[in-house]
C-alpha cells in the first residue's frame, strides 16, 4: 500500500505526465511492480494513462480527493482568517482558487457586507478562458499545454466580452504573464469585475490564486489595482501558509 501511494506522490508532483521509464528510475522500484501498481491505481481511477503517449497522469479521484483536503485541511480556519482581513481592509468580496483540470474551483471565499454582491459557493467550477484566475492560471503553462486544456476553439462565449478566439486568448495571455495580474471585465458574468494575483509554493510554481471580485460600477479595474498591495500580502500570508507543517 505504501509502495502505491509513493507512486501516486511521483505521478502527481510531475510537472507533466510521467513515462513508465521515468516513474520507474524515480522509484527504484522492478519496471514490472511499477507497471502492475500503475494498473491499480488506473482501476481505481486514482491514476490515468494517455491513450496516444502512454504517459501516466493524475486521476479524477486522486483530483477529487486532493481538492477535499484543500478544503477541509487543519489550514482552512487560518486561512479563512487570511481572506477574513483582506475583505475588512478592502470591502470586496475575496476569494482563493485553485487549476483543476480545464477549470478554476473555489476553495475559499469569503463575501463583503455590501448589500449588492455576487454569489459563488464554495467547491464551484468556473471556466479558465474568461475567469481573471483562470487567465492567470493558463498565462503560466506552456503554449502547447494551454491549446491542449483549451482545444483549437472557437471558446464558449458567456458575456458580449467573452473573448472566444484562441489567438486572441494567448495574446491576452503574454499581458498577464508579464504583469504577473489576472483580470476580467464582464467576460464570465454581465457586469462583474475581477482580478487575481498569485499564490507561489516553495518551489516557485503557481499553486492558487487570491481574486477579488465586485458588480460594476462599484467595482471597477482602476479600483482593482488599488487593492493589489493588499491582495499580494495576503497571497504571500497564504503561500507560506500552504509550504508550512500541519
Amino acid at each position: 500500500m505504501l509502495r502505491a501511494f509513493a507512486l501516486l506522490e511521483l505521478v502527481a508532483g510531475a510537472d507533466a505526465p510521467a513515462t513508465l521509464e521515468a516513474l520507474t528510475r524515480a522509484s527504484g522500484l522492478p519496471k514490472p511492480t511499477v507497471y502492475r501498481i500503475l494498473r491499480l491505481l488506473i482501476r481505481g481511477g486514482l491514476v490515468q494513462r494517455g491513450a496516444f503517449d502512454k504517459r501516466y497522469g493524475v486521476g479524477p479521484r486522486t483530483s477529487d480527493l486532493a481538492l477535499t483536503v484543500q478544503m477541509r485541511s487543519p489550514g482552512r480556519a487560518e486561512r479563512h482568517a487570511i481572506l477574513a482581513r483582506l475583505v475588512a481592509q478592502i470591502g470586496e468580496t475575496c476569494n482563493l482558487t485553485m487549476p483543476d483540470g480545464d477549470a478554476v474551483v473555489y476553495l475559499d471565499r469569503v463575501e463583503t457586507a455590501a448589500k449588492v454582491r455576487l454569489h459563488m459557493d464554495i467547491g464551484s467550477r468556473v471556466p479558465m478562458h474568461c475567469t481573471a484566475s483562470g487567465k492567470l492560471f493558463l498565462a503560466q503553462l506552456p503554449a502547447a499545454r494551454v491549446r491542449r486544456i483549451l482545444g483549437s476553439g472557437p471558446l464558449k462565449r458567456f458575456t458580449e466580452r467573452t473573448i472566444t478566439s484562441v489567438d486572441a486568448l494567448e495574446r491576452e495571455l503574454r499581458k498577464i504573464r508579464a504583469s504577473g495580474i489576472g483580470a476580467d471585465s464582464g467576460e464570465f458574468l454581465d457586469g462583474s469585475v475581477c482580478l487575481a494575483v498569485p499564490v507561489v509554493d516553495a518551489r516557485g510554481r503557481l499553486c492558487a490564486a487570491v481574486a477579488v471580485h465586485g458588480p460594476a460600477p462599484r467595482m471597477t479595474l482602476k479600483k482593482g489595482y488599488e487593492f493589489l498591495p493588499a491582495m499580494r500580502h495576503a497571497a504571500a500570508e497564504i503561500a507560506a501558509l500552504l509550504a508550512a507543517p500541519h
